[in-house]
């Protein structure tokens, strides 16, 4: 058994009080033995590093120690192990306790160290508040990692404490507080396994040279903001589908998740409905990683009129790349230093805001004032990634391009580079995509085209980009990628819309093997849903509908609800599925139609007059091989009408 993470946060809140002399340089000095009216010799300051190093060194990745114990104004709890620890040695209260002599030898000044006679007395007057020391807290700390037996009790554990630090007995009556706390639940003292660093920074942080993990959004809560009262949305591990009527929000539900994984908004800041409410403004998320799970909940100011800053991530995203409805682009990457220096468009707080690039700052590059290059677009980089002789990163470009074609047997065919091309009144080379029917500047390409081929460059640079920032600061890449993309069939053939979402779940494969990779997809498109039909995975996928739903309490109100992905076949069914919920997949006027033909059948009396007036109707909106003509010819010859 092993000392539980509940009884090491509950012991903590008392080492608060006592002075780090008694935690560290008084154990350590008990522990070589330190005599009493004379002196031995001790490299302090080597002996003291190696004791905090073996105790209070929590994270085994990090050069910090750390400091439980009573704290000045001006000292943090983390603490550089190759720092100078004199300071816990030669604090003034406690110095009158040891005899110090300094030992000329060899010409190497050395010291020596004893107790005075009376250190005891010394020693109990500089107790913080008077109060002795807990013996039972501190030991907690000190053996946190410690296996037990399964019989051991809190007076075994102290009584392990004094012998392993050989305290006597006028130091255990003076000075120390062998008793057992009031309130210890025995049966919460002790967990099965070893006290995790995971377990343990939940309860002290983390010091701040352990960077944030990377993680994916698994929860997002939005209360108060936007036409939903409340909202909870817990995406999938790797595809989210969001459907919905337009104006319920998706747009709305991933501008929050861009948000909520980066602290910044992509565009406008999303701003409370009203202004006085039972339900506070509040967005609450969740980013977990491999072993991280971090739950903040950001509140409104209002006197500020402004969100909350999100601080002191444990987890972070990775690379993250934003499609928006409106042709523009945003990125994230945490590797670029710049992101947080640079002096490009800012925010009310005088931040830097995200990188959001307009279609043509995609294309032709984009600068701050002083000139600083941000992205030299894709006109400029795919001209010299494609002249570069080894071809990088422009092979990984014509995959990805390949793989985000439409399908081979449509007319535009596999999305193939050619080769450069100058235009008139122009001095740069244009690149080119070749068609069946011939070479096409991109600049000249249709708008569906163009989309595709941002999204491919965009996916290519950024991750490039991600690679060499990273090199330069000494990291290794990030394993994660979270693709967000609103109106994924924007501008798309139906072909396409059938095989643009797949294509996309399987880009990863052209930039990294182990790249994992996170989707938010929000759509109209019956296609889209039929083509992801073979792909679609309960365990890692989820399928989202926003819908208006009537509240007792409020009218009508926007929920999310997540619907089970039941595979329709075909598109037409999709049309009538729960998630895209036509009645009819039809023209309008040929579903009035057919309703009113129906309400005519369920009738009780039905005259000729109505037969014949809807059989009419039914005849100029519905194609002769409908499959509704059966019932309803047979219906109007019972009624006196001929077809």
């Amino acid at each position: 058994m092993f000392i539980s993470i509940d009884q090491i946060g509950e012991s903590l809140k008392y080492l608060g009080k006592v002075d780090s002399f008694w935690g560290i340089t008084f154990l350590k000095f008990k522990q070589l033995r330190l005599p009493v009216g004379n002196t031995i010799k001790i490299d302090i300051d080597s002996e003291i590093k190696d004791f905090v190093r073996n105790y209070y060194k929590p994270c085994k990745d990090s050069t910090f120690s750390y400091r439980c114990f009573r704290l000045s104004k001006k000292q943090n709890r983390w603490m550089k192990l190759n720092q100078s620890l004199m300071h816990l040695i030669r604090e003034k209260i406690f110095i009158e306790a040891l005899i110090n002599e300094t030992v000329l030898i060899d010409q190497i000044l050395e010291e020596e160290l004893g107790w005075k006679d009376n250190y005891i007395e010394i020693l109990k007057s500089s107790l913080y508040d008077n109060q002795l020391i807990p013996a039972f807290h501190l030991a907690v700390w000190i053996y946190r990692e410690k296996e037990w037996s399964s019989e051991t009790t809190p007076e075994d554990i102290i009584e392990h404490f004094t012998n392993d630090f050989l305290l006597n007995e006028a130091e255990i009556h003076h000075l120390f507080d062998i008793s057992i706390p009031e309130g210890i639940n025995r049966n919460q003292l002790f967990q099965d396994t070893v006290v995790s660093w995971k377990e343990l920074k939940t309860v002290i942080g983390k010091p701040p040279d352990i960077l944030p993990e990377e993680g994916a959004l698994t929860y997002l809560e939005i209360q108060g903001v936007g036409a939903a009262r409340k909202l909870c949305f817990e995406p999938a591990e790797r595809l989210s589908l969001i459907t919905g009527d337009n104006g319920l929000g998706k747009t709305f539900l991933l501008e929050c998740a861009w948000w909520a994984l980066t602290g910044q908004w992509a565009n406008l800041p999303a701003y409370p409905t009203q202004t006085a409410s039972e339900d506070e403004p509040v967005i609450t998320f969740e980013i977990s990683g491999d072993s991280e799970s971090d739950t903040e909940s950001i509140s409104y100011d209002w006197q500020l009129q402004r969100w909350n800053e999100i601080k002191n991530r444990s987890t972070i995203p990775g690379l993250l790349i934003y499609a928006r409805v409106d042709g523009s682009f945003a990125v994230w990457d945490t590797a670029k230093q710049y992101l947080s220096s640079s002096s490009r468009i800012r925010n009310i707080d005088k931040k830097p805001l995200p990188f959001v690039f307009t279609k043509d700052e995609l294309w032709n590059g984009q600068k701050d004032e002083n000139g600083n290059t941000f992205i030299n677009g894709l006109l400029q980089d795919w001209i010299q990634w494609q002249s570069r002789p080894d071809k990088y990163p422009f092979n990984t470009l014509v995959k990805v391009l390949e793989r985000l074609s439409p399908p081979e047997q449509g007319d535009l065919g596999i999305l193939k580079p050619g080769e450069p091309v100058r235009l008139p009144y122009d001095a740069r080379e244009i690149p080119t995509i070749e068609h069946p029917y011939g070479t096409v500047p991109i600049i000249h390409a249709s708008a569906g085209v163009q989309r595709i081929i941002t999204m491919a460059y965009l996916i290519v640079w950024a991750y490039e980009e991600h690679k060499i920032q990273s090199k330069l600061i000494r990291r290794e890449p990030q394993k994660r990628m979270v693709i967000l993309v609103d109106e994924l069939e924007a501008h798309l053939h139906p072909q396409w819309q059938r095989a643009i979402l797949p294509a996309l779940l399987d880009v990863r494969d052209d930039l990294a093997s182990d790249l994992q990779v996170q989707i938010m997809v929000a759509t109209h498109s019956p296609l889209v849903m039929a083509s992801v039909e073979p792909r679609f995975d309960q365990r890692v996928d989820k399928l989202f509908s926003l819908e208006l739903v009537k509240s007792d309490l409020l009218g009508n109100e926007v929920q999310i609800e997540e619907l089970p992905f039941i595979r329709q076949g075909v598109v037409d069914s999709w049309l009538m599925s729960d998630v895209l919920k036509l009645r009819h997949a039809r023209s309008l006027e040929a579903e009035k139609a057919i309703e009113a033909a129906k309400v005519l059948q369920l009738s009780d009396n039905p005259n000729s007059e109505d037969v014949a007036r809807v059989s009419n109707d039914l005849a100029r909106y519905l194609s002769e091989d409908d499959r509704f003509w059966p019932r309803w010819v047979y219906f109007a010859e019972q009624h006196g009408v001929d077809l």
